[in-house]
């Protein structure tokens, strides 16, 4: 009788957490979002005047709740390649009177009836902060200076009595504004050079800074690290506006590509790598400007994106008429994106000392967390859980994690560790690891060890995980998929044990 072949465990995935050793302080803006006039985003997404959920200006109060669950700090409008055509004149005053425009980034007719006065609504009912964006595509120094005028004096100018007139007396308070959007792509209304935006940039940051020294400002990385100019865009927009602005950005989407799921898994890898080529660059024009100034990042467009398929649908677009809020971009999530969403995250957090704020793209329908039917129910998305036990748990100091454990091939990024992971001290001594399971088949083995930490127990261990990889939360299946507890973790003699489930996220809680 032919003996039994026995499998080798797979090997133990190691770290040492100290708090020694950290990486900084987590910006609670890093748990921002985006909405952008795109698709169903605002339009029957956060905004349905006539839905049985509705409160008085419109909003859902079943989306407002999930976005108020979901943790968003911070939120990102009107664009996106929206705001290259944006008339902000438009979208203030008594809606019905608010004109109808071609809005030729998404091919869509924009009705204006969601406007400046609902985003600032919709943040006072969700504990969001503003992050408004201006015009540098169509429109330049001149409206970006009317519109923070508009939003943001007080009184007894002909546009902030505008804003009074049109029934908000206090100031908006914006501090947060986004020099324009992805000038370096063709597709943007009004592209621009490196140095034609960076000049106008500067401009409008200089002037912006005249009506309020406080003023943070995030200039216009380049679209995506595949741009051919990527880095050298960066050098000469930060020539030109290095003292001026604060942040510079950065935005990634990824997919599948090819149906090669190993690298689609390791997306993280390319985001951190990323993350490092910015810093690299803002730190050499830095230097070569002997300035002390540090430039941080703000990574305001960052998702899991089809992008093919939205590419092969556009080309259609063209041919057809001008709707309001059509179904773009509805990317339904399963649990393998939601395992590389979650990696995501992890990246973003790995990079706190620089990463001052990112904002999930879109929040609500477009590429998005939560999803909604026109007139019917809201629901969370797969991506939904892990952007919310991040917000929550993922606030205070980042530790180092340097990871020594398996690894697996990848196509695109060669040896990728099939752990990956980073941990959040809180104020109160309570420790938060967060880590993705690569691994399709197997689970993985997990030992941390923990020195100069008081904490004894594991609280919660929970993953987001499933034996189809292919399982999502839809409509007339809204809670297919949910966080699950996972037992056998514990804390013994300053070490941290656990198992991670095949292709997983999850969350060790210790106190």
């Amino acid at each position: 009788m032919p003996s039994r072949i026995r499998k080798a465990p797979m090997p133990t995935a190691r770290f040492t957490l100290d708090p020694a050793f950290t990486v900084g302080d987590v910006d609670p803006r890093l748990f921002g979002s985006f909405v952008e006039h795109l698709g169903r985003c605002v339009y029957t997404g956060v905004f349905e005047p006539d839905h049985p959920a509705a409160d008085e200006r419109g909003l859902r109060r079943d989306v407002l709740d999930l976005v108020r669950e979901l943790g968003v700090t911070v939120v990102r409008y009107p664009g996106g390649n929206f705001v290259s055509g944006y008339r902000w004149e438009d979208s203030v005053g008594p809606a019905h009177e608010r004109p109808r425009r071609l809005d030729l980034a998404w091919h869509s007719t924009e009705t204006n009836r969601f406007g400046l006065s609902e985003y600032l609504d919709f943040l006072r009912k969700t504990d969001a902060a503003p992050m408004m964006a201006v015009n540098l595509g169509t429109r330049g120094v001149t409206e970006a200076l009317q519109l923070q005028e508009y939003a943001n004096h007080p009184a007894g100018t002909a546009l902030s009595d505008l804003r009074v007139a049109h029934g908000d007396k206090n100031p908006f308070g914006i501090r947060l504004w986004c020099l324009g959007n992805e000038m370096d792509g063709p597709w943007q209304t009004g592209h621009k050079t490196a140095r034609e935006y960076g000049r106008i940039a500067a401009e409008t940051a200089r002037a912006m800074r005249q009506f309020d020294p406080g003023t943070e400002l995030v200039v216009c990385g380049s679209s995506s690290r595949s741009m051919p100019t990527f880095a050298a865009w960066e050098a000469t927009v930060l020539e030109e506006t290095y003292e001026l602005v604060d942040h510079i950005s950065l935005h990634a989407y990824y997919w599948p590509e090819d149906g090669d799921v190993d690298s689609f898994l390791a997306s993280a890898v390319d985001m951190e790598s990323f993350i490092e080529d910015v810093v690299a660059t803002a730190d050499h024009v830095g230097a070569r400007l002997k300035s002390t100034k540090r430039i941080t990042l703000s990574f305001d467009e960052w998702n899991v994106w089809y992008l093919p398929e939205w590419e092969a649908r556009a080309k259609t677009l063209q041919q057809a008429d001008w709707p309001e809020a059509p179904r773009l971009l509805e990317d339904c999530y399963s649990v393998t994106d939601a395992v590389v969403f979650g990696s995501l995250l992890i990246a973003l957090l790995r990079h706190a000392d620089r990463v001052a704020v990112a904002c999930l793209a879109q929040l609500v329908n477009v590429i998005a967390p939560i999803m909604t039917e026109p007139g019917g129910p809201a629901w969370r998305q797969t991506t939904f859980f892990p952007f919310a036990q991040a917000a929550r748990y993922g606030r205070g100091r980042v530790l180092d994690v340097r990871v020594d454990g398996p690894t697996y091939a990848t196509r695109k990024y060669g040896e990728a560790d099939l752990l990956h992971a980073t941990a959040v001290r809180a104020e109160d001594g309570s420790v938060t690891v967060f880590a993705v399971n690569r691994g399709r088949t197997e689970p993985l083995p997990l030992e941390v060890a923990l020195y100069g930490l008081d904490v004894t127990r594991v609280v919660e261990h929970s993953a987001l995980a499933d034996a189809d990889p292919d399982a999502r939360n839809t409509l007339d299946d809204p809670e297919r998929v949910l966080p699950h507890p996972v037992e056998g973790a514990a804390v013994r003699d300053g070490r941290l044990t656990a198992v991670l489930e095949p292709l997983s996220w999850n969350v060790i809680r210790l106190a």
